[in-house]
């Protein structure tokens, strides 16, 4: 960890995102007034972009831990790289070009085209990318889910939050291929739920899912392994960085799908998203550089539960709808709760090392 970041106060962490903050929402407003001519439409858009980007924030608290929980494994260059051309794949690529991409397969138009219906017709725009929402709640649903599960069933994880769960699971990690068992059954069942041709769907869909984190741990595997023979320097690096980008990706499906509720128009929920992705981005390095996971330890663990919770959200939401917001506080109450178990932790420690030093003195 870097000597000066002890000294870096929290807020200086998020500068650029202020900045992108009072760029976007100006921006925005300018958006607003093209679009409707009127002071009441610039406020409204205005208002949604900032709607937006908190609901951003709200569902990627547990993306900025579980980001910064990967970093912290990856040497400073491929550290910096994520958090430079991550970022822009992130904001430009998951908030603009992947609901194009959507809407021109689910139409059969090409990407020019799907941004001309965007700006044009954006009531038919969002309605295709609705009907879209089961295979991608599916897809992404499944990828979460693999790597909520794959974080706990691990026979070398030692540190627990929920004791007699957490230690089942653990104990559980030595049975060969027991969380794609678990994924699988319950996809099964969701499929049952569901019935009829959109269950074939679901199910096709899932199995992209999987087959995705399944690929995306073996790629970075061995493109890990070969950088590892052909230089110590980029070890870590290139297999880390499509994994982050994969599982950006899976994170954003429910906050653009979810968008749709609030505004039709593709600029509207790009502004709006980008700008939380910037706190995303802030505080994974903020998270990174003050050792934040390691002062508080359970805090991983609220995450990757909260991306449990999410995961099977989404699949909930292919029957029926859930609103964005229980969404978030969901996981942000999650990653409240392990912060502040985290908390009592370590003043629990702190009191018993001073009771240990005072025997010690008395002795």
């Amino acid at each position: 960890m870097n000597q000066s970041a002890t000294h870096k106060s929290s807020l200086s962490y998020f500068r650029w995102a202020f900045i992108v903050t009072a760029l976007g929402l100006v921006l925005g407003a300018v958006l607003g007034w093209q679009t409707t001519g009127t002071i009441g439409g610039m406020a409204t858009v205005f208002f949604i972009c900032t709607v937006l980007a908190v609901l951003e924030i709200s569902l990627s608290f547990d993306n900025a831990i579980v980001n910064a929980n990967k970093l912290k494994e990856m040497t400073p260059v491929w550290q910096k790289r994520f958090l430079t051309w991550g970022i822009i794949i992130a904001v430009f690529g998951m908030r603009i070009v992947f609901p194009l991409a959507i809407v021109a397969i689910a139409a059969q138009i090409g990407p020019w085209d799907a941004l001309v219906l965007a700006a044009r017709e954006p009531a038919e725009y969002a309605r295709i990318m609705n009907d879209a929402h089961l295979p991608i709640a599916a897809f992404g649903g499944t990828f979460l889910m693999m790597v909520g599960l794959n974080y706990f069933f691990n026979h070398e994880k030692q540190v627990h939050w929920i004791g007699g769960l957490e230690k089942m699971m653990a104990r559980s990690a030595t049975i060969k291929g027991i969380e794609i068992a678990f994924v699988l059954a319950l996809m099964l069942v969701f499929s049952w739920l569901i019935g009829g041709e959109e269950a074939t769907v679901f199910v096709h869909c899932a199995i992209y899912g999987l087959l995705t984190f399944l690929a995306v741990e073996v790629v970075g595997g061995l493109l890990d392994a070969s950088q590892q023979t052909m230089s110590a320097a980029a070890k870590g690096g290139l297999g880390a960085f499509i994994y982050l980008e994969v599982l950006d990706a899976s994170f954003s499906f429910d906050g653009v799908i979810g968008a749709f509720a609030l505004t039709q128009n593709l600029f509207v929920i790009a502004i709006g998203l980008g700008i939380g992705a910037m706190y995303v981005r802030s505080m994974t390095i903020m998270l990174v550089e003050k050792g934040t996971l390691a002062e508080y330890r359970y805090l991983e663990h609220g995450a990757f539960y909260a991306i449990l919770i999410l995961s099977v959200i989404m699949y909930a939401q292919t029957m029926v709808h859930i609103p964005e917001v229980i969404t978030g506080l969901g996981g942000a109450a999650l990653i409240g709760l392990s912060l502040w178990s985290s908390i009592r932790h370590n003043r629990r420690e702190k009191v018993e090392d001073h009771v240990a030093r005072q025997e010690e003195l008395h002795a």
